[in-house]
């Protein structure tokens, strides 16, 4: 017997994932909060690995199973092989193996605007980051020692004090003392 199965995701832990395939009847809903930019996404490979022959695949919009336009139609296209129907509800797109060709250049039109819409992602968040560079803002994790505690510690190893306690002694790891210690 087929069954009506669901693929939902949202690229951050702080968005919602319940307007996507509301009233849809589905069997089976898998859920993630992950980016798209690959295939590699636990909640999609379940998703793939549970789909069967006469299922149907039902996801929100082509840009939530993928924002790369070759991992589509890659994804579409090995689903469609194993005899599964996959529609996206926003652009009103069903895709069974017997598909138009007006259909496969929505899809591809589709795929690349999406794809389009990452790379715009990727460009803004460098030139934030160059931005903030630029005006000496810290990016990344802040530093576990400071520069006293480094001078601290290359004096009490010169000392001959014993690194391991050193590590434990300002909360760091032994890697983290042994970083500093070669920088």
């Amino acid at each position: 017997m087929s069954k009506q199965i669901g693929y939902v995701r949202v690229s951050t832990l702080d968005q919602k994932t319940d307007r996507q395939l509301e009233g849809v009847k589905l069997d089976k809903v898998y859920k993630e909060k992950v980016s798209a930019k690959d295939t590699k996404r636990p909640e999609l490979k379940k998703c793939l690995d549970y789909l069967r022959d006469g299922d149907t695949l039902h996801v929100h919009s082509i840009d939530r199973l993928a924002r790369n336009l070759l991992d589509l139609q890659q994804l579409l296209e090995g689903l469609i092989q194993r005899q599964v129907t996959v529609r996206f509800h926003k652009e009103k797109l069903v895709f069974t193996g017997d598909d138009s060709p007006m259909q496969k250049l929505q899809l591809q039109m589709m795929g690349a605007f999406a794809e389009f819409e990452r790379a715009l992602i990727r460009e803004r968040q460098r030139e934030g980051i160059a931005s903030a560079k630029a005006r000496g803002k810290h990016l990344g994790r802040s530093k576990k020692l400071s520069k006293a505690q480094i001078d601290e510690i290359r004096k009490l190893v010169a000392e001959g004090h014993e690194k391991k306690a050193l590590a434990a002694k300002f909360g760091v790891s032994r890697q983290t003392l042994y970083s500093v210690l070669s920088a």
